[in-house]
């Protein structure tokens, strides 16, 4: 293993230990292989991260298989697991400088958002979660079949969860799957993408620190075509939770079929935000500006169909790029910087590819240049002249790139709105309270913002619909994601 490597910046944090969690320990891979990851701001290797495989993740579910049967995790009364996960989000706020440090060297984002925003949305999911503890309830049942009986359901723990995440989140979406996960009394291997394993790692850490029993959360980094694959493929193993692309979500159902294992999926997006000819333009402009350029624009909900009314487009146009121009894109712990670099050299090129590609059927409004050596960046960049069937117009990008796209009435622009296999989020920009239930009500996605976007919050179920994905992260919902339902029926008379 690598000695721990420390940026010159002072917001920097050292990267520690680069080990597997498992069992409470950190442990080499079985077979000591190690992968490089990467500072995205200048290509150079950060570390060497263990590298999990078969036999790893096999480790770590008779870890999680113990933790769940045998280990205090399934003796702690429902008050105690609550502590803990809520301790767990005061570690997290408390460590809020080192997560956010690393969240910036190995995924590129701005330490400022990451700190602040990351950072600070994972802690609020595992305080948030922490109260489910102790309201998972059953209910009694009225049955009608003759005799007396008292009938009533119990919610139960899954058991072993594998949680797979990716990387342009990291530590939020760990969060996500993680904690209500812990909640419902489950246990973990959570297997964060090979390209960010920093923050999972570190969690785990916290995690024991917290009061989590040793072996209920396990971290294992690797491969998805190894560990991953392992890791759904694995009898022992009750559900995977995913947050990838639709491509390697069809894999993760396939790789499920041996056990039947429950799957939940948060997948791939391109999202409609539409600007309707009565919308406040200006406030319009700003929140989809942010809604697609944010987090360099690495997002499944990210606002990459801009829908605006004849009437608006000049403006819309206009307005859009002039925000696209001045966002200040360079290193993450550049506090001038809004957006960083993207993750990886490989998803530069691809991002790049669908530039060159939309430069070529289109007209490039704003930006539309990458660096072509050093770290990987690209600027925000806003395209128009393009046709709906467009691959930029249909394919996930995942940059910071917009087509802007004109439309003349609302039956138009619901059907080319809907006309993607994706449904995972939208947007409405309207001052008309009709407009907006009509639009909401019409719009094949998991979620719609109206005059807004990209509000999150641990309360909102979120997830999508069609090919975007099974099931919900958040709010309460998502412990029927993590629960099995199970009925007693006892007879007490004739």
């Amino acid at each position: 293993m690598s000695t721990p490597v420390v940026s010159s910046h002072p917001d920097a944090p050292a990267i520690g230990d680069t080990r597997l969690l498992i069992d409470g320990e950190r442990v080499d891979a079985a077979e000591g292989a190690t992968f490089d990851i990467y500072n995205p701001s200048t290509g150079a290797v950060l570390a060497q991260v263990a590298e999990g495989r078969k036999e790893d993740i096999d480790r770590a579910v008779k870890a999680a298989k113990r933790a769940f049967e045998w280990g205090p995790w399934h003796d702690m009364k429902p008050a105690e697991r609550a502590k803990a996960i809520w301790r767990l989000g005061d570690l997290l706020l408390e460590h809020d400088a080192e997560l956010g440090g690393l969240e910036t060297l190995d995924n590129g984002k701005p330490f400022l958002q990451a700190k602040g925003g990351d950072v600070v949305a994972a802690a609020g999911l595992f305080h948030y979660m922490s109260g489910w503890a102790t309201k998972i309830e059953g209910s009694t049942i009225p049955i009608s079949f003759p005799g007396r009986f008292h009938t009533y359901t119990r919610r139960e723990a899954l058991g072993v969860v594998g949680l797979i995440v990716p990387w342009n989140f990291p530590l939020t979406i760990a969060a996500w799957k993680c904690a209500p996960a812990l909640a419902a009394g489950n246990t973990i291997v959570l297997k964060p993408s090979e390209v960010t394993p920093l923050t999972a790692l570190r969690l785990g850490e916290l995690a024991l620190e917290a009061g989590i029993p040793p072996g209920v959360l396990n971290v294992v980094p690797g491969l998805g075509a190894d560990a991953g694959a392992a890791l759904t493929e694995h009898p022992d193993v009750a559900k995977v939770s995913f947050t990838g692309s639709t491509a390697t979500g069809r894999a993760i159902v396939r790789g499920a079929v041996g056990n039947l294992k429950k799957v939940t999926l948060e997948l791939g997006g391109k999202a409609p935000n539409i600007i309707m000819a009565d919308a406040d333009v200006e406030a319009a402009i700003a929140g989809s500006s942010d809604g697609v350029f944010y987090n360099q624009g690495e997002a499944c909900a990210a606002a990459s169909r801009l829908f605006a009314h004849r009437s608006v487009y000049d403006r819309v146009v206009e307005g859009i790029s002039k925000a696209a121009e001045a966002i200040k894109v360079g290193d993450g712990f550049d506090p001038e910087s809004f957006i960083g670099p993207l993750v990886s050299k490989a998803h530069h090129e691809k991002v790049a590819g669908y530039l060159d590609l939309g430069r070529e059927q289109g007209t490039v409004a704003a930006g539309g240049t990458y660096s072509s050596e050093g770290g990987w960046f690209v600027k925000p960049t806003v395209l128009t002249d393009m046709g709906d069937e467009s691959k930029v117009v249909q394919e996930e990008i995942f940059g910071p790139v917009v087509n802007v796209l004109p439309f003349d009435d609302t039956d138009e622009v619901i059907r080319r709105a809907n006309a993607t296999p994706y449904g995972l989020t939208a947007g409405v920009w309207t001052e008309n309270v009709g407009t907006a239930h009509r639009i909401a009500e019409a719009l094949q996605a998991g979620t719609v913002w109206v005059n807004c976007y990209g509000v999150f919050d641990a309360a909102m179920p979120y997830g999508g619909f069609k090919e975007s994905g099974w099931g919900r992260e958040m709010g309460g919902v998502v412990l029927d994601d993590y629960t099995e339902t199970k009925t007693v029926c006892i007879k007490v008379g004739d």
